[in-house]
């Protein structure tokens, strides 16, 4: 208890230089811990928002063919994976990218080729403006589209097909579509790199007879879903009883998108271990408050060794002295960090205004800056800073308690 009596006595705000650097050793441990709580934060935030975001617009298992070709009987192999316990909805696509024109605005987006009347179960996109509707020679774009070609609802998009490309020996003539709908999923990639068509127009234009390239899949657990097991497993049995074993490969849309997630876990490690050096810097001006309290305070020192209090105890009292910097400061760190969390937004519209976008849609792919708060990331940092001061705090602590008493007594 004398300990850590002492450590607070020290600690208490005097005028003088111990007063200052403490004060400073303080708000470095508070900005340090701020910094890595919120920069983890916003990029689990981004994993969250990317995986939603996949998770409304894209399949959560697709079924492809083995080898080159396409998956014929559709609507067989529908009925036969909607049999299957936990499967919500499926739908036979045709994916190929296609040149749009429009008012001589040219984007190159990929063409999406769906079943009208099973699409709307499987992707429950929002509307912008107009309607999902693909009836006849209708199309639907993204909003980022829109804004780029300068078209809306009513419209009239031509749509280049990309078998003039690879078939030397035929001519295929652009579609002219009917712009019905726009919609809005809020991720750049989205928004202005996506058309859907109905299935009789992509096949027109991706030169099929019949058939689709592959088998979209909604579940109703996609977090569950594991390679080769449950749900997975049962639609491969479903799919091999209508084609025959091997004929087709069913992925996951973890496979599908395992390197944005592998890029954001990567980039989050790496970013939290190079802000740990911050607090690691922050941690060593508490060492140098100990270093400053403990040569003004050596005559005390001197005294309270020659009246029999030991060098463990003194040793203490120094390594508590820098644990409540520590302590304090990562407390302030935390609520700095919620209260910076959840003004970011707003932090960034300001910037914004002055004419510092840190944030542009066109880059990273998001309307707003996410951001989600995992307890246990917050006690790892917290128990990292209070080990590391520690450690940090022992050697000078204990190389203060160990003067000799005499020595420190004679010193001014």
């Amino acid at each position: 208890m004398f300990s850590l009596f002492l450590a607070l006595k020290y600690l208490r705000p005097k005028r003088g230089v111990a007063s200052v650097v403490t004060l400073l050793s303080v708000l470095g441990v508070t900005i340090g811990v701020a910094i890595v709580i919120i920069v983890r934060a916003v990029f689990t935030g981004f994993g969250d928002t990317w995986q939603s975001k996949i998770l409304a617009f894209k399949p959560h298992i697709v079924v492809q063919p083995a080898y080159r070709g396409t998956l014929g009987e559709v609507e067989a192999l529908c009925a036969a994976v909607e049999a299957v316990p936990g499967v919500v909805a499926s739908s036979p696509s045709i994916e190929t990218r296609v040149l749009v024109e429009y008012n001589r605005r040219i984007l190159a987006p990929i063409l999406l080729g769906v079943d009208a009347g099973r699409i709307r179960k499987m992707l429950p996109i929002a509307m912008w403006n107009g309607a999902f509707d693909l009836s006849g020679d209708g199309v639907v774009i993204g909003v980022d589209m829109a804004r780029m070609l300068g078209i809306g609802v009513g419209d009239e998009l031509l749509v280049y097909s990309p078998m003039n490309l690879i078939d030397r020996d035929e001519i295929y003539f652009p579609e002219r579509l009917t712009v019905r709908g726009v919609y809005s999923t809020g991720q750049a990639e989205y928004d202005g790199g996506y058309v859907f068509v109905s299935l009789p127009v992509a096949r027109d234009l991706a030169g099929l007879d019949a058939g689709a390239n592959s088998l979209s899949l909604r579940v109703g657990d996609p977090h569950a879903l594991r390679p080769g097991e449950g749900v997975v497993a049962a639609v491969r049995e479903a799919v091999d009883g209508v084609y025959g074993p091997g004929r087709c490969r069913v992925s996951t849309w973890q496979q599908l998108d395992r390197l944005i997630f592998n890029a954001v876990a990567t980039e989050k490690n790496m970013m939290t271990l190079l802000l740990i050096f911050i607090s690691v810097v922050a941690i060593f001006c508490v060492v140098n408050t100990i270093i400053v309290i403990t040569v003004q305070k050596t005559n005390e020192i001197g005294l309270l060794k020659s009246i029999g209090f030991s060098t463990f105890r003194l040793t203490l009292a120094f390594v508590l002295y820098g644990w409540v910097q520590c302590l304090l400061g990562t407390a302030l760190g935390i609520g700095l960090a919620f209260l910076t969390l959840h003004n970011l937004q707003n932090l960034v519209d300001l910037l914004a205004r002055f004419g510092l976008e840190v944030f542009p849609k066109a880059v990273y792919g998001l309307d707003a800056l996410p951001w989600r708060v995992i307890p246990a990331e917050i006690a790892q940092v917290t128990a990292l800073v209070v080990v590391f001061c520690a450690l940090a705090s022992l050697l000078p602590a204990w190389r203060a308690a160990a003067m000799n008493p005499i020595d420190a007594l004679r010193k001014e």
